[in-house]
C-alpha cells in the first residue's frame, strides 16, 4: 500500500501543482525500485499507474517528444494501456485526445519506432515521424491547464491514489 504522510501532500501543494503530483510519481518510483517491470507492476492501482504514466508522457515529450518517449521505452506503458481513457476521466480531454492520435501512429510504426538506433538514426526519426509535431504543439499549449485538472481530480480523490497518514 501507498503512504504519504500529508505534510508531505501540503509541502508539495503549495510549491505548485507540479510538485503535488511530482509527490505521489515520486513514491510510486521508490515503491516499485525506479521502474516499472512485469514484476512490480501489480503494486499500484489503475489510478497510480495513470499518474505515473502521465508524469513519464509529460517529461519525455517535454524534454524530446514521442520518438523519445518511445525510444526510452514508455510506448507500451502509455499506449498499450487505458491511460488516454483514464486521463479523459480525470477531466484532461486534450492529453487524452493526443494519446488517442499519437496511440494511432505508434501502432503503425511501432516496430520501427522501438527498434535499437544509433544517434544519428535516432535523430533521423524526427524528421520521419513528422506527423507528431503537431500533437507536440497542442501538448505544449495545453500542459498547464489539463496538467491543473489531474491535480485537481487526485486532490478530490486521494484515496484512490495513497492512503495518506497523520
Amino acid at each position: 500500500m501507498v503512504q504519504i504522510e500529508e505534510k508531505q501532500i501540503i509541502a508539495a501543494a503549495e510549491k505548485g501543482m507540479d510538485e503535488f503530483l511530482k509527490v505521489f510519481t515520486d513514491v510510486y518510483l521508490e515503491l516499485l525500485g525506479g521502474d516499472i517491470t512485469a514484476e512490480n507492476m501489480e503494486m499500484l492501482n489503475g489510478y497510480q499507474h495513470t499518474l505515473l504514466a502521465y508524469r513519464f508522457f509529460t517529461e519525455e515529450v517535454n524534454e524530446g517528444g514521442f520518438v523519445q518517449l518511445i525510444q526510452n521505452g514508455y510506448g507500451g506503458y502509455i499506449f498499450n494501456n487505458p491511460v488516454a481513457k483514464a486521463l479523459k476521466e480525470m477531466g484532461a480531454k486534450g492529453m487524452s485526445k493526443i494519446l488517442y492520435k499519437a496511440k494511432e501512429i505508434y501502432d503503425a510504426h511501432r516496430e520501427e519506432l522501438e527498434r535499437e538506433t544509433s544517434e544519428e538514426e535516432f535523430m533521423a526519426m524526427y524528421v520521419d515521424f513528422e506527423q507528431f509535431d503537431e500533437l507536440e504543439e497542442k501538448f505544449f499549449y495545453i500542459e498547464e491547464e489539463e496538467t491543473l485538472l489531474i491535480a485537481q481530480y487526485v486532490d478530490e480523490h486521494l484515496e484512490d491514489f495513497a492512503e495518506v497518514t497523520a
